[in-house]
Order: C-alpha cells, then sequence, then structure tokens
C-alpha cells in the first residue's frame, strides 16, 4: 500500500497542466505501454459503487483510491490485496482544488498517465421541498457535485490522453419533487460530463455514461430510509455488469 497525503504547499495549477498536456501524450503512450499494469483513479472509492468498482478492476489495474473515509480505504486496500492486486491510497477531499492537482501531478511523476477514470464520488443531501432547502446543504451540493468537476476534467483529462477511457455514472432525478438538492446538482454534473463526452467523440478519451441499477447503498438509504433492501442490486454485482457494459462500448 502506497499513500499519497494531501499536502496543503500543492502549488501545480490548472495553468501548469496545461502546458504539461504539451508533451504529456508522447510519454503516457511510451509509459502506459511499457506497464504490465494499467493505473485506473477512482475518485469516490471508500464506499458504495466506487468500492465496488475498484475491488472488481484489481488486479488488473493498479488503483489509485480518492476518498475521504480513511477506514474505507484501508478496507478496500485489504480486499484489493487479498486478490493480489495492488493500490495507492489518497485520503483527500475532491473539492481541495490544490490537493487534487497534487494527486494528479504526483501520478504523472511515477507512472505518466491513467488509462481509465471512474467518478463516483457525490454528496446526496436529504429530500426536502424546495422552500425549506438548506444552504449549508446547497452549497455542499454544489461543491462535490458540481464545482469539483471543473477542476478534476481539466486535470485528469491530459494523464488519460487520447487513449483513455472514464467512467460516470447517470441518476436522473432533475425535476423531481424534494430532490433540489441532489438532482439539480447531479444534472448539471452530468450535463458537464456529456459536453466533454461530445468533444472526445472524435479523439479520445473515450467517456462512457452508465447508468447504475438501485443499489443497497447508503446513498440510497438516505433518499428511502425503511425500504426493503432484499429486491436491491448489490454494489459488487453492479460493478461487474457496469464494467462488462463499459467493456462493449471500447470499440
Amino acid at each position: 500500500m502506497q499513500i499519497i497525503y494531501n499536502f496543503s504547499f500543492a502549488t501545480v495549477s490548472l495553468r501548469h497542466l496545461r502546458y504539461l498536456d504539451l508533451f504529456i501524450k508522447a510519454r503516457h503512450t511510451r509509459v502506459m505501454t511499457e506497464q504490465k499494469t494499467q493505473i485506473a483513479l477512482i475518485t469516490g472509492a471508500s464506499r458504495g459503487l466506487g468500492f465496488a468498482l475498484a475491488e472488481a478492476l484489481a488486479p488488473e489495474y493498479h488503483i489509485v483510491a480518492v476518498g475521504r473515509t480513511v477506514g474505507g480505504l484501508e478496507d478496500l486496500d485489504d480486499r484489493i490485496k487479498a486478490k493480489g492486486g495492488e493500490a495507492t491510497l489518497a485520503p483527500m477531499d475532491i473539492t481541495n482544488r490544490d490537493a487534487m492537482a497534487h494527486l494528479c501531478r504526483s501520478i504523472y511523476d511515477r507512472w505518466g498517465g491513467v488509462a481509465l477514470w471512474v467518478h463516483t464520488a457525490i454528496h446526496a443531501a436529504p429530500l426536502t421541498p424546495a422552500q425549506h432547502m438548506d444552504q449549508k446543504d446547497w452549497s455542499k451540493s454544489l461543491s462535490i457535485n458540481v464545482d469539483a468537476m471543473a477542476h478534476m476534467i481539466p486535470y485528469v483529462a491530459p494523464l488519460l490522453g487520447e487513449g483513455g477511457q472514464a467512467m460516470f455514472f447517470d441518476d436522473p432525478h432533475g425535476g423531481e419533487p424534494f430532490y433540489g438538492h441532489y438532482g439539480t446538482t447531479k444534472t448539471a454534473q452530468m450535463t458537464l460530463v456529456r459536453t466533454w463526452a461530445a468533444e472526445t467523440a472524435k479523439n479520445g478519451p473515450k467517456v462512457h455514461i452508465l447508468s447504475p441499477n438501485p443499489m443497497a447503498t447508503a446513498l440510497r438509504a438516505r433518499f428511502h430510509p425503511g425500504e426493503d433492501r432484499s429486491p436491491l442490486v448489490s454494489p459488487h454485482d453492479e460493478a461487474d455488469r457496469l464494467l462488462t457494459q463499459m467493456r462493449s462500448q471500447q470499440s
């Protein structure tokens, strides 16, 4: 297990990464060709679907696992090791722009790029009528679900190069009653992702937008407390299905 810590003095900026993009493609191709194991960056890896996807991708990929719950990341590391895989843990907050810049620079310096980016990090504020929306929950939903994407995509895209792949997960609740926080910000997130997917459709990276089935996760429990969870699929089963679907779309 390796750990990338959140250094407050990280100074890599978006401008630096734009300059980096001028020469990263050649090194990315060379390094990823030389490596036997490719790199998968999982943002939101400490629980739920992100945890399950990270575990499912090992040992085919070396997992760079980003999450705020240290205990969850350590559990993930144990499971990956049990499969004969390897992980690098990054206990970081994706809303911290400097931390994400430091992480991406560290990935570039160590491996030259990533083959796959899987983004599952999300904030699910409690369901509430629009007239009772809480400003703290609204700000947090915007920060995690929308604002973070404005630096994550520019930071990670150069690491993916033209041949990499990114996975995002739609969960359409925009316009539904009581989903003001989550539905609005998740819709905004996916609008940005679809824009990126359209821009890269011809030359890459390949951006996959997949729709998970209802899962027995903590996120769903926040929206549906007391729900009978027996009909819900497990995150691990759904991870296997989604990865199979992604691989079928690679051509």
